[in-house]
């Protein structure tokens, strides 16, 4: 018996889509190899889905607590916003933006009760159609045979379909099936390889799972990615087609070196420019969102110049950048480099720095720290049979073990370097040496963040008790090693009391990074007040950007 299109419809609908895609996410993941074969797209379409299914139940809790429940427009939404602000890497970009198009539609067609209207077998064709426009909308420069072909075959097989909203789904699932089967054709790269469209895949395992929803009985053929389906090889994979776009290739060395990603709050106009500018720097470009909340993912070569194109545009935040050295499309899986680094950083200068000495970064801004998942994603993306992770944070102590101990469980070789700031995370970098052994380099990368004694200066929020006697609200606060030392009036006067404690003690070079806030001649005074009272003494000077603390020091 067909069951109606609501709420609770929803919420199903979100279990089996995880459900089949967690089944598929490693051959999903060894089949990808466009845009960039980077053998993530099956684990980034599950991460996409499974923060869609954890707004979903959220929304279901908060009404639970009032006594009410939600409608298929609340359902909906916390799906698509879930989706948004969960999506990874392009194929999760994409697949948040159809479900956004589906919403749209579905949400104007909701009916007094909380489910789809009379019609709702129109409705969800409607609400299909727009999710394959949306689909190209959020693409700069669309490809066939991809991840948009087999959304648009969905919709034009669901137009087709009569009856019910099962019926509908239904034919949608198997237009998708089959479109899904035709990509090699249609794109070079994936007939070389002899694959279907990885991102592809995901359509059809979330319209498989909206049909066995409405209809109540499992798809005859649940299985995505055929178990017999030849992964790719290196049997003509070596060389792309004259002109075709990103092609069968080592990103690293052909194509853009950095994966970024990033939510951001911005309005339309400011959107408008950022995406043009963004398609300038790089490729893969995908733009998705709206209502002022917006999920930007691109490939570049200068992830710095990607940040900053965020930055001018609205306030972008959890931010991620990856580094594509190590992966290859030229083997059955991406390579593996024999050891990488994965870095927790405040404020976007931070990030593009250490993005650009080979980390893989997770960004973060005050108050919101990251989940273990996240960092666990993070080390899956580095691509490395050894990883050494850089939390910065003495917060993130546990949290970072976890992810740690998750990633041991899955064959790859962590160490936590115990970085208390993100200065000393900045020591051992630098002092990271992937040809020297495991135990060597995790010891000098030890030393490195032990030896650099880390201060932050901030402006304290209210009266309080500190270990330096009670500080105002608006005091400037030097904390030194975690603990305030020092209360003043001002940022700079405060900085050189905290300098001159921490250089009395000895040291031979200085680190100070400077959040957006900062007074624009601060790092002038401070090194020239290093040079006069601390002779040989070097002092180097980082942008934080937004969202780092008004000033970070670190001495070595």
């Amino acid at each position: 018996m067909p069951y109606p299109l609501d709420a609770a419809a929803v919420r199903a609908w979100c279990g089996l889509a995880l459900e089949a895609v967690g089944r598929e996410r490693e051959r999903i993941d060894a089949i990808n190899v466009y845009p960039v074969p980077d053998g993530d797209t099956g684990t980034n379409l599950y991460l996409t889905l499974e923060s869609a299914t954890r707004a979903v139940e959220a929304a279901f809790d908060g009404h639970a607590s009032t006594g009410t429940a939600p409608g298929l427009a609340d359902a909906m939404g916390a799906m698509a916003h879930g989706a948004l602000i969960g999506a990874r890497g392009n194929s999760g970009t994409i697949l948040a933006q159809l479900l956004r198009g589906m919403t749209e539609v579905l949400t104007a067609a909701t009916a007094p009760g909380g489910a789809a209207g009379p019609s709702a077998g129109e409705a969800l064709r409607l609400a299909l159609r727009r999710a394959a426009a949306a689909t190209y909308e959020a693409v700069a420069h669309p490809v066939e045979g991809t991840v948009l072909t087999v959304a648009t075959a969905a919709a034009d097989a669901a137009e087709r379909a009569g009856g019910d909203a099962s019926e509908v789904a239904r034919a949608a699932h198997e237009g998708a099936r089959l479109a899904l089967q035709a990509t090699p054709g249609q794109l070079a790269v994936l007939g070389r390889a002899g694959v279907v469209d990885a991102g592809g895949c995901g359509v059809v395992a979330l319209l498989g799972a909206l049909a066995d929803t409405l209809s109540g009985e499992v798809s005859a053929v649940p299985v995505v990615v055929p178990a017999d389906a030849p992964l790719p090889g290196a049997a003509g994979c070596e060389t792309a087609a004259p002109g075709e776009p990103d092609g069968c290739r080592d990103p690293h060395e052909d194509g853009p070196a950095f994966e970024v990603i990033y939510l951001l709050e911005a309005d339309d106009d400011a959107v408008a420019r950022l995406r043009t500018r963004l398609d300038g720097l790089g490729d893969s470009l995908v733009v998705v969102g709206g209502d002022g909340l917006w999920n930007v993912h691109v490939h570049v070569d200068d992830a710095g110049a990607a940040v900053e194109a965020g930055i001018e545009a609205g306030r972008p935040y959890r931010i991620g950048i990856t580094h594509f050295g190590g992966t290859t499309g030229r083997t059955r899986e991406p390579e593996m480099a024999a050891r990488a680094v994965v870095a927790v950083v405040p404020g976007d200068g931070l990030a593009g720095l250490c993005a650009e000495a080979g980390a893989t970064v997770v960004s973060v801004r005050p108050g919101e720290p990251p989940a273990s998942g996240e960092l666990v994603q993070a080390i899956r993306q580095a691509h490395a049979r050894e990883v050494m992770l850089l939390p910065n944070d003495p917060e993130l102590r546990h949290t970072a073990a976890a992810a740690a101990e998750q990633a041991r469980t899955e064959g790859v070789r962590v160490a936590l370097i115990p970085t208390r700031s993100a200065v000393q995370g900045i020591a051992a970098l630098a002092v990271h040496e992937p040809g020297r052994s495991f135990d060597e380099d995790v010891v000098a990368m030890t030393a490195a963040a032990g030896a650099t004694r880390y201060a932050e200066l901030a402006v304290a929020e209210r009266q309080s008790w500190t270990m330096a006697g009670v500080c105002q609200a608006g005091d400037v606060l030097g904390l030194i090693d975690g603990d305030v030392a020092v209360i003043g009036s001002d940022l700079a006067g405060t900085a050189m009391t905290v300098l001159d404690r921490m250089l009395s003690a000895g040291g031979e070079m200085v680190t100070l990074v400077l959040g957006a806030d900062a007074p624009e001649a601060l790092a002038e005074r401070l090194e020239r007040h290093v040079r006069e009272r601390h002779l040989a003494v070097d002092t180097v000077v980082y942008e934080g950007g937004p969202y780092a603390a008004p000033l970070l020091i670190g001495v070595e």
